[in-house]
């Protein structure tokens, strides 16, 4: 899951250096945290949070293949 969140977060932004995704397993919970630049934020979440949700859309469609929760928060 980290890997494709990273995936996605480093074709959207300008600096993708600097794009930190960590994961948290706590049983069948994941907690994926995506840490961006400051000025590559509004690209990451986009307009009205339609990236994100996307983001978040792909994430949980893939999350079921190994039977887990994810949850994405951007920072």
């Amino acid at each position: 899951m980290k890997e494709l969140v990273e995936v996605i977060a480093k074709a959207l932004v300008d600096h993708p250096e600097e794009v930190v995704v960590t994961e948290t397993r706590d049983g069948r919970n994941v907690k994926i945290s995506l840490h961006v630049a400051q000025s590559d934020m509004g690209k990451v979440i986009g307009r009205q949070g339609r990236i994100a949700r996307a983001i978040r859309s792909v994430v949980k469609a893939a999350s079921t293949r190994e039977n887990v929760r994810v949850d994405v928060d951007i920072d």
